[in-house]
C-alpha cells in the first residue's frame, strides 16, 4: 500500500508559476512510476505527465509539453510537478498517482494508488 499526499496548489494568475509536490509513504517508492493527473469540473480526468521509476524517462501530455516538468527524489519519496506560464485553462484539481508499470500511453486506469488532489486555480 502507497499513501500519497498532495501539496502546493493555489491560486496564480495567468503566466504564473506553481510546484506541486507529492510525498508518498507505506512502499517502495522507487519501484512505483509516478504521474500527475488533473480533472476540471464537468470533465474527465486526464494524464499530465508521469516519470519512470529512476526519473530517467517522462513523458507529458501535448498541452503542458515545455511548461511543466515532472520530477522525482526517492531518498525523500517525493515527486514534484513544476508548472511555469500557467494557462486558465489549466485550472483543475491535480492528483498524484503511482503505477507498478511504465505505459507508452498513460491513463488513469493504469495507476494504483491515488492522492486526495491539490487545487490549482489559474486567473486570466
Amino acid at each position: 500500500q502507497v499513501q500519497l499526499v498532495e501539496s502546493g496548489g493555489g491560486l496564480v494568475q495567468a503566466g504564473g508559476s506553481l510546484k506541486l509536490s507529492c510525498a508518498a509513504s507505506g512502499g517502495a517508492f522507487s519501484n512505483y512510476v509516478m504521474g500527475w493527473f488533473r480533472q476540471a469540473p464537468g470533465k474527465e480526468r486526464e494524464f499530465v505527465a508521469t516519470i519512470v521509476y529512476n526519473g530517467a524517462m517522462t513523458r507529458y501530455a501535448d498541452s503542458v509539453k515545455g511548461r511543466f516538468t515532472i520530477s522525482r527524489e526517492n531518498a525523500k519519496k517525493a515527486v514534484y510537478l513544476e508548472m511555469n506560464n500557467l494557462k486558465p485553462e489549466d485550472t483543475a484539481l491535480y492528483y498524484c498517482a503511482a503505477a507498478t508499470r511504465w505505459m507508452a500511453e498513460p491513463q488513469p486506469v493504469h495507476y494504483t494508488y491515488w492522492g486526495q488532489g491539490t487545487q490549482v486555480t489559474v486567473s486570466s
